[in-house]
């Protein structure tokens, strides 16, 4: 049986071991794969692992071998999923692997954008502690968390995550999801309509799926509902923000900062406005890439195929 990783270099550049799955079959992984280099690279694969490379229907009908398509993430918006049920593909993915890291990622942001740590420290490598009068300096005011109140928008694993740190942190949680359950447990909780969590959060962070209800969810309109002291965190899906519309609100000081970990394009093109606004704190999608969560990525990964091939596949996407 063979076994074809299209876009394996993210998941495990070196650090982690393909042992398990080779274990399962004839396995060939490729680092990256280009659009050209697709079909030739599926060819006779019974099974196709899949990052960040797109298998649309077209693609999809040229390979008459193919039985299962595990992707390496949880989004699988990259698979035509009516295509693959259509000629009659599995389609698997791996959710919830990366909830503690995109969680923590999601607070390292907010907690840089309100105590400026690497900028403290830089000031202390160049000399500024050691020549200050005083015992203690800070080079812009310092935001306390506590009291303060943040706006999830969508409240899956990550987004409940999200909401029990920030009550650990004495915050207010407001949360905008599709459904809402009983959450009479958590303290400072409330549902509240997304003109609701824009007009009184001093946080918004983005954990909401991207649909074409939530595309460029975050607009020119909501960023001038919010507090000029107001964040905004997205760690989500880059699309869900108005690049553009953000860099002004940035600029023009509508808000006082964002935290992105992700973009609408990536690898972004090197003019995109967002790499020179004020205050916009940029990592390159790193929220679910700790060693931990891609071991546990790999690891599920492999019991998707595992259970595939007994017969029961699990994490299973239908149309």
């Amino acid at each position: 049986m063979k076994i074809v990783v299209l876009d394996g270099y993210t998941l495990n550049p070196g650090d982690l071991s393909w042992g398990e799955l080779e274990a399962l079959g004839e396995l060939t992984v490729y680092d990256r794969t280009g659009p050209d280099e697709i079909l030739s690279r599926a060819k006779d694969a019974r099974i196709l692992l899949t990052n960040k490379t797109p298998l649309p229907a077209a693609i999809l009908e040229q390979l008459p071998d193919l039985k299962l398509i595990s992707v390496l993430a949880t989004g699988y918006n990259i698979i035509d999923i009516t295509a693959a049920d259509r000629l009659g593909i599995t389609v698997s993915n791996v959710p919830g692997y990366s909830t503690a890291s995109v969680v923590q990622l999601s607070f390292a942001l907010l907690l840089e954008l309100t105590h400026r740590v690497q900028q403290h420290h830089d000031s202390v490598q160049a000399g500024g502690w050691a020549a200050s009068p005083d015992f203690s300096y800070w080079n812009q005011p310092l935001v306390e968390l506590a009291g303060k109140t943040i706006g999830i928008i969508g409240f899956g694993d990550i987004g409940k995550k999200m909401a029990d740190l920030a009550a650990a942190l004495d915050m207010h949680v407001l949360v905008h999801s599709r459904t809402e359950t009983d959450q009479a447990h958590r303290p400072n909780f409330r549902w509240a309509s997304l003109d609701e969590v824009f007009s009184n959060a001093d946080v918004i962070s983005l954990h909401c799926p991207l649909t074409p209800q939530t595309t460029e969810l975050v607009n020119a309109g909501r960023l001038q509902q919010m507090k000029k002291t107001a964040y905004l965190i997205n760690t989500a899906r880059g699309p869900l923000v108005n690049e553009a519309d953000l860099a002004r609100a940035l600029n023009e000081g509508w808000i006082a900062g964002a935290g992105l970990d992700v973009l609408s394009k990536e690898p972004p093109a090197s003019d995109n406005p967002l790499f020179t606004a004020k205050n916009c704190l940029i990592t390159p999608h790193i929220a679910w890439a700790s060693v931990a969560a891609r071991q546990r990525l790999l690891h599920k990964t492999v019991a998707n195929l595992q259970a595939f091939l007994s017969g029961n596949p699990i994490n299973r996407i239908r149309p």
